[in-house]
């Protein structure tokens, strides 16, 4: 074992450029980190320091002369560009078949099996923001009681409800129904509760999300890593995401503020293996948005937390941090865009140096088991050496 933790942070679409096969999934040109950069309200000076722009490929920035971490960037593999699949990937699984996505909503069987089993009716059952399904549909729920399900690029199923019509623990039965009704061809990576609150036209979603993901369908590094009887502990969404399979502890989350305060808390806490941690804001709240400005001042609060988190960090503790996909907010499309993810790779046993072009977000996964002398059979190629 070279580190006794691993801290690794996901920055939710925070890609550094497209990826070789992009124009498969119409985003050539996309690039989060070049958009992000170019804001007036972005100041990345520890990433940076740390190697973000001396990252192969990054022509607009000049890095800097000697980065003080490891950097490099990965491409993915698997045939899809959303949350689950991208997180999968940094676990060891490689997806061979994107997640089904429904443009002109749910097949009329899967509606009327959910109607029956839950004894709702459904309003929307198209692709929506949700923050729009519900100024439009949020009234007619009220009155009727009508469940509003809608989807998204994504492969999701989501369902939103007023939490004075719906009580939070109902509307998360509602969603195990729809988890166990779609499965086979219809296997959507997440099926996500989407609460909220307030009066027409003042809705606003509450942060009782929560996401009912698919099971992987083999063994992740979590699985290793817990079978090994090592700490795995999610923060954020990772939990969701992984179906709780593999991971020995979880603290879910309200935003990006709330997952750095709990990831600093978890300095403090002596543990063996990993603390995997998801900071959704950058996604849920600007790249989907097209909101640039609101990105770059997410992307500045975290390197300005970034700064006393690894002032804490132990002598045998290594940090990681990457992302699950982009999702450019510069460009028209509110979808994420397939890009390369980085890899800043920081601790006091690191050695800085230039990782170079991985060839699947599968290396990291390699890296934490090498890191904890875990054999396994997960593709990719550690690049702890």
């Amino acid at each position: 074992m070279k580190n006794k933790r691993i801290f690794l942070i996901v920055l939710d679409s925070f890609g550094v450029g497209e990826a070789p096969d992009s124009k498969d999934f119409g985003d050539e040109g996309s690039d989060t980190l070049r958009s992000v950069s170019q804001s007036k309200e972005c100041d990345m000076t520890l990433l940076k320091k740390m190697g973000i722009f001396n990252i192969d490929g990054i022509m607009y920035e000049n890095g800097v002369e000697s980065p003080i971490a490891a950097f490099g960037k990965a491409q993915e593999v698997s045939r899809g560009k959303d949350t689950t699949i991208g997180h999968w990937e940094i676990g060891g699984i490689i997806s061979e078949t994107p997640f089904p996505t429904y443009p002109n909503g749910f097949p009329e069987d899967v509606i009327k099996e959910f109607s029956k089993q839950t004894g709702k009716d459904v309003l929307c059952n198209k692709p929506y923001s949700g923050t729009e399904v519900i100024k439009v549909y949020g009234e007619e729920h009220i009155e009727t009681g009508a469940l509003i399900v809608y989807t998204s690029a994504d492969s999701v199923f989501q369902i939103a409800a007023h939490e004075d019509v719906v009580p939070v623990k109902e509307l998360y039965k509602y969603c195990e129904i729809a988890r166990k009704i779609l499965t086979g061809k219809n296997a959507v990576a997440r099926v996500i509760a989407r609460p909220f609150v307030g009066k027409y036209p003042n809705f606003t979603r509450t942060s009782n999300r929560h996401d009912f993901s698919l099971v992987p369908p083999k063994d992740t590094m979590l699985n290793y890593l817990q079978k090994e009887n090592f700490d795995v502990i999610s923060v954020g969404k990772i939990n969701d995401i992984f179906a709780g399979s593999g991971i020995t502890e979880s603290t879910r989350t309200t935003g990006n503020t709330n997952g750095m305060e709990v990831t600093m808390k978890m300095l403090e806490k002596d543990f063996t293996g990993l603390c995997f941690v998801n900071l959704v804001d950058f996604d849920m709240l600007y790249g989907h948005r097209n909101d640039v400005d609101g990105y770059a001042r997410a992307v500045t609060e975290f390197d300005k937390w970034l700064e006393g988190f690894i002032e804490k960090l132990r002598e045998d503790d290594l940090l990681i941090i990457t992302a699950d996909h982009g999702c450019d907010p510069a460009t028209p499309s509110t979808d994420h865009s397939r890009e390369y993810i980085p890899i800043i790779m920081y601790g006091k046993n690191v050695e800085p140096r230039n990782l170079g072009i991985r060839k699947t977000y599968a290396d990291i996964a390699k890296t934490v088991l090498d890191n904890f002398d875990i054999k396994n059979d997960l593709p990719g190629e550690s690049f702890l050496k």
